[in-house]
């Protein structure tokens, strides 16, 4: 069993690594700050100076050779997180990794093994599994008052304002529709996705259509209980940011996220209007403590983590299909 607080460190001090830092920092009493690392000069420094982190350092193999680091955190850039968590898991440290764990296959395999090989906890971020409605719609499935899901749909739409020029090939499938494709298992219990359809274009950013841009796409998914799905992700919704989910089941419907800020609705002259969140830190401040706690908690215990490798290796077979299933135009089996 780890000691009575975990020491954590912090890989990546961006925009959700900094939300993570300030969770550990401040939100969870059972862990502690040990450690923040980020390669840019200066950054680890900021953020933990400001945090009242033990240890700020540029390079991964220092701080994992730091025996106040019993866990580590990862919210660097979404294409390194498989070497990180090999790295991480070699040196006998829990871990727990944003999403996507990986982008390949291969190297969602490798960062299983290491974990598996380490006896290290292996956990993946998707937070959508800790959010209130969403647990909620769980245990109407496991309770059997949904019956069985028949159709399912899972969105994002993000708020925009993003550059097209950092967009990498298949984002939309690997990094933002992955948090939906692990959605619709989570509310399709033992059940795995076995065909794909998926199309994509660039339509809040035309002009970047020839270089490979999809910021708009919408999915199929086929399941082996015979359910279907639908998932769809937008770059930029003019009111806001919208996650949403729904299960039809054969006792009933379900249905998760409105993106309101609060319950409140102003009717006057121009009609009745509500305010919307406007980011994810936004709309999921609870999920994203909970998914840590739960790691946290893993880790002082020895138990599994809530949500796996195998989790996320699941998923991206899903995005993967996805992003395949654009460029040849016709349904893709999903790899195993």
């Amino acid at each position: 069993m780890a000691s009575e607080t975990v020491g954590v460190a912090l890989i990546g001090s961006g925009r959700m690594g900094a939300f993570h830092a300030e969770t550990l920092a401040r939100r969870l009493p059972q862990a502690r700050l040990a450690a923040v690392v980020d390669p840019a000069p200066g950054a680890a420094e900021r953020l933990a100076g400001a945090l009242g982190a033990e240890r700020a350092y540029t390079d991964v193999a220092a701080a994992l050779d730091d025996p106040a680091v019993e866990a580590v955190v990862i919210a660097a850039p979404a294409r390194s997180h498989a070497d990180l968590v090999v790295a991480v898991a070699a040196a006998g440290k829990h871990v727990f990794c944003e999403k996507p764990m990986a982008v390949t296959l291969p190297d969602a395999d490798r960062a299983i093994d290491a974990a598996r090989a380490a006896g290290v906890v292996l956990q993946v971020g998707f937070n959508r599994r800790f959010a209130a409605d969403w647990r909620a719609a769980r245990v109407l499935l496991d309770a059997g008052t949904l019956g069985t899901p028949r159709l399912l749909r899972s969105l994002t739409r993000d708020p925009g304002g993003f550059d097209p020029s950092r967009v990498l090939p298949d984002t939309i499938f690997l990094e933002t529709l992955i948090h939906d494709f692990d959605t619709l298992r989570f509310l399709n219990p033992g059940a795995e996705a076995v065909e794909v359809s998926a199309i994509g274009d660039a339509l809040v950013e035309p002009d970047w259509r020839d270089r490979g841009l999809l910021d708009t796409a919408v999915v199929t998914v086929r399941f082996d209980n015979g359910a279907m799905a639908v998932a769809e992700a937008c770059f930029e919704a003019a009111y806001g940011y919208d996650v949403r989910g729904e299960v039809l089941g054969s006792g009933g419907m379900v249905t998760m996220g409105d993106g309101r800020r609060s319950g409140m609705a102003f009717s006057g002259p121009a009609g009745r209007l509500v305010e919307t969140v406007r980011g994810d830190q936004e709309l999921f401040p609870e999920a994203y403590t909970a998914e840590l706690a739960a790691f946290v908690e893993a880790v002082r215990g020895g138990g599994p983590a809530p949500v796996t490798g195998e989790d996320a290796r699941a998923a991206l077979a899903i995005a993967l299909a996805a992003g395949e299933s654009v460029r040849t135009g016709g349904p893709v089996r999903v790899e195993k």
